[in-house]
């Protein structure tokens, strides 16, 4: 039996009217110690963001997003950020904050692949399933 490891994820959200406090998941970000892994992956759908936001900054929402993802990864560039241990960088990506791009709280849970738990993760969180959007619309008509 494949040893499972520890894990700690939390959902990437745009918030476009902070005080509105309306959302959107974009992305999801992804911590295992034991597996040396701090990821970020998201999708930005415009037309979806702009149907909730039409005035929503687009370049400043992708900006941030690349800023997480290079945060995770440890690029220099990122600033001294990037730079502390990989474990402070998961806890200063998910510290609670007011701007438009938010983390849900963080959940854990155990998987032997951090990459593949990652990617379902996003799949299940952001991605949108054609076949559940058509259920949501039958039902609000």
């Amino acid at each position: 039996m494949q040893e499972k490891d520890l894990f700690e994820y939390a959902v990437i959200r745009t918030v476009p009217r902070v005080e509105r406090e309306e959302f959107l998941n974009v992305g999801v970000v992804l911590f295992c110690r034991n597996q040396n892994f701090l990821k970020a992956v998201f999708d930005i759908n415009e037309e979806r963001i702009r149907a909730f936001s039409p005035n929503i900054n687009m370049e400043q929402v992708g900006e941030y997003l690349l800023a997480f993802r290079q945060i995770c990864a440890g690029h220099a560039s990122a600033g001294p950020i990037s730079q502390l241990p990989m474990a402070e960088r998961f806890r200063w990506l998910t510290a609670p904050r007011s701007t438009i791009l938010q983390t849900s709280r963080v959940h854990s849970g155990f998987c032997s692949d951090a990459e593949d738990k990652l990617n379902k993760l996003h799949e299940q969180l952001v991605l949108i399933n054609e076949s559940d959007s058509n259920v949501a619309t039958r039902d609000l008509v």
